[in-house]
């Protein structure tokens, strides 16, 4: 895993633009700043080439609510199991082909906890492909279906006691108690960034999150 700073990997993927889609990985444990990274890393690109560049969020296939409790997953809302990875798989198949003027992707509110079905239009003149995740590069099935459709894959890290402190402070804007703070830490939260720091496989690129302003 190659550590890169966010300029150098602008520069490294602008050099690649030859006219074929390329789409771009960013996984890391909750907490680490995915969403943040993805959307500067966009905003660079854009930047310099307009409307160059488009995110698809892998929250956008958080399964249901409904469905979750009738599972008896809600609790664990955010795991591994409660996403739809082949339909995220499949609209990767489909923005990697790039043969539509346009492709629907969901995108997860987070203030009401649910996806956002066609809440996002990525056009065909999106040459740079941004998806970030937290599990995109899990070595378990089915997730593992996911890597050959990525052209590049980033890991970013930070030391957990920056990542715990983070989700902590998420849970806090949401004015939950602490000791169901604590209890969702604990019990969903933790055991998740556990399984993605031991269960991925190795990524192409390493950008540390904890020591950049973005």
């Amino acid at each position: 895993m190659q550590p890169i700073s966010i300029h150098d990997l602008v520069k490294r993927i602008e050099n690649e633009m030859q006219g074929a889609r390329i789409i771009i990985a960013i996984a890391g444990p909750p907490g680490v700043g995915k969403s943040t990274i993805a959307d500067y890393l966009c905003h660079e690109f854009n930047k310099n080439h307009a409307n160059i560049c488009a995110i698809l969020p892998m929250d956008g296939y958080h399964y249901d609510d409904i469905y979750l409790e009738e599972m008896g997953w809600r609790e664990r809302k955010g795991a591994p199991h409660t996403f739809d990875v082949g339909g995220y798989a499949h609209i990767l198949q489909r923005l990697k082909e790039n043969s539509e003027p346009e492709i629907a992707v969901p995108v997860f509110d987070r203030s009401l906890e649910i996806a956002r079905a066609g809440a996002r239009l990525i056009p065909s003149s999106a040459k740079i492909i941004l998806t970030e995740g937290n599990y995109l590069l899990l070595a378990d099935k089915p997730w593992n279906m996911l890597h050959a459709l990525f052209d590049h894959t980033i890991m970013l890290t930070a030391p957990k006691d920056v990542i715990k402190q983070r989700l902590h402070d998420r849970w806090v804007t949401h004015q939950l108690p602490a000791d169901e703070i604590a209890q969702k830490m604990q019990e969903n939260d933790l055991p998740n960034v556990e399984k993605v720091l031991n269960g991925s496989l190795t990524a192409e690129f390493e950008i540390a999150t904890y020591d950049t302003d973005h």
